[in-house]
């Protein structure tokens, strides 16, 4: 399966988070490299979509929608000090 890049949940980010995300830098919790969203990979033929770390793999962020409603588990991800969301 081909990955695509964190573009590809742009919007769903949008529709969460209220702000753009594609260019926060963040890092992952299973090697420590840091990565814009936007450099993530991106897997959407899950069950949900999956997004992995570019350097190890690891999966960092999975989004579903249950009920109607967008979840979002990013604690793998964490944002980069200065970084959009943790500027908020």
């Amino acid at each position: 399966m081909d990955a695509l890049d964190g573009n590809a949940i742009a919007g769903s980010l949008f529709e969460h988070f209220g702000t753009e995300m594609t260019t926060a830098w963040g890092s992952c919790a299973h090697c420590g490299a840091t990565a814009q969203v936007a450099e993530l990979r991106v897997y959407i033929r899950a069950p949900g979509t999956v997004v992995r770390c570019p350097a190890c793999g690891g999966v960092v962020i999975v989004l579903v929608t249950i009920r109607d409603a967008l979840r979002i588990d990013d604690r793998r991800f964490r944002p980069a000090p200065g970084s959009t969301r943790d500027s908020g």
